[in-house]
């Protein structure tokens, strides 16, 4: 594990081991044996490997989340969101949550060749996938390995429905494949602001788009006539909550027609990173933080109880909304300002009628299958 510190460009501060290792390690004092690494720590560089997935439609069954299927190009993110409630899946692949999120990505190459063979099966019933569902399809790795815009071509091809959360600018670059599948209502992409504030923005996503770029991003979208929304989220209670209305109003300006918001979730080592995040950044405002976050997950600010110390409920319905008086303020603080600037609220209708089943690929012949059949031929 590294000691806690401030590298260029990352959100996290540590590397601490993942939850299913059998060994711990701990940071050494600083002596002499920092010089060797102390480069590479200052500027730990970003790796890409490949995920040999063999299917790439994920389900759930959570009943508060809005979709059923997914669909992620990428493991991990290089955007480096300190409070990514996806950094603990990293565990499952023997890296940490921390800093190894942000710097040993998978990318899926065949993702979209994966997705046109389950979209052939005669099973497949249509409905709508989210794409990015786990980690943003448009952090910067796609630039390159455009694993995001092959998939959008098969989906364009099967006329297939799409929804896309980003918050990224990248999504423009797709903006001709979003458009013709938004002419058939096949199309929605939300854009998520968590602040107006540029530096609280670098500090919490430093790779990220800053907020005026995604800002005008939801402008782009909606002047090319794709349906675009804004989240709010997450809501970081005693950090950008007071924000809410000024962010709605922002994007409402630029064109955005739904808005959506969460809590901020700490999931196992989410809780230590954003902790020790929040005293490397903002200690003056920890504490208050802290409490503030206890207090919409447990229903009260107090500590005593057998969850007092709580910084996340994991239970469906309370997880993403959160409990108590200070919770349900920041619900009626954001549907009376969604309502008083005119957003739209019911959820966007996509149209799965128009779904093309694609043919099926012909699987190859078995090995020595082309000898047998010439055999005949010499008898």
């Amino acid at each position: 594990m590294m000691s806690a510190r401030s590298w260029s460009g990352r959100g996290t501060l540590s590397n601490p081991d993942g939850r299913f290792e059998a060994q711990r390690r701990g940071p050494m004092d600083a002596d002499a044996w920092d010089w060797a690494s102390e480069d590479d720590e200052r500027r730990p560089r970003t790796t890409v490997g490949v995920d040999e997935a063999r299917s790439v439609i994920s389900t759930n069954d959570s009943p508060d989340v809005p979709f059923e299927r997914s669909v992620n190009p990428y493991r991990g993110c290089e955007h480096g969101c300190i409070y990514c409630f996806a950094r603990p899946s990293h565990a499952f692949l023997g890296l940490s949550s921390g800093l190894d999120f942000e710097t040993k990505l998978f990318a899926k190459p065949r993702a979209a060749e994966l997705l046109r063979d389950e979209l052939a099966r005669p099973s497949y019933r249509c409905e709508a996938l989210a794409l990015g569902a786990n980690t943003d399809p448009y952090q910067p790795v796609e630039r390159h390995e455009r694993i995001t815009r092959a998939i959008l071509e098969v989906l364009v091809e099967t006329r297939h429905p799409v929804g896309i959360v980003t918050k990224s600018r990248g999504v423009l670059r797709d903006r001709d494949l979003l458009l013709d599948l938004a002419r058939e209502r096949l199309a929605h992409v939300y854009v998520s602001v968590t602040t107006l504030d540029p530096e609280l923005a670098r500090r919490l996503e430093p790779r990220a788009s800053s907020p005026a770029r995604r800002l005008d991003t939801i402008e782009s979208l909606a002047v090319a006539g794709v349906p675009v929304g804004v989240l709010v989220s997450p809501l970081i209670p005693g950090l950008n909550d007071h924000e809410i209305e000024r962010i709605l109003a922002a994007a409402r300006a630029r064109g955005a027609s739904r808005a959506g918001s969460l809590l901020v979730r700490l999931p196992h080592e989410v809780r230590e990173l954003f902790v020790e995040w929040l005293g490397q950044h903002y200690p003056e405002r920890r504490e208050r933080v802290l409490a503030l976050i206890r207090e919409c997950v447990n229903g009260t600010s107090s500590r005593s109880g057998p969850h007092g110390e709580r910084l996340y409920n994991p239970e469906f319905g309370v997880r993403m909304r959160g409990v108590g008086p200070y919770a349900a303020l920041l619900r009626q603080r954001f549907e009376l300002a969604r309502a008083r600037l005119g957003f739209e609220r019911e959820p966007y209708a996509f149209d799965v009628t128009r779904f093309r089943r694609p043919e099926r690929r012909a699987s190859p012949p078995p090995p020595g299958a082309d000898a047998k059949r010439q055999l005949p031929l010499f008898r």
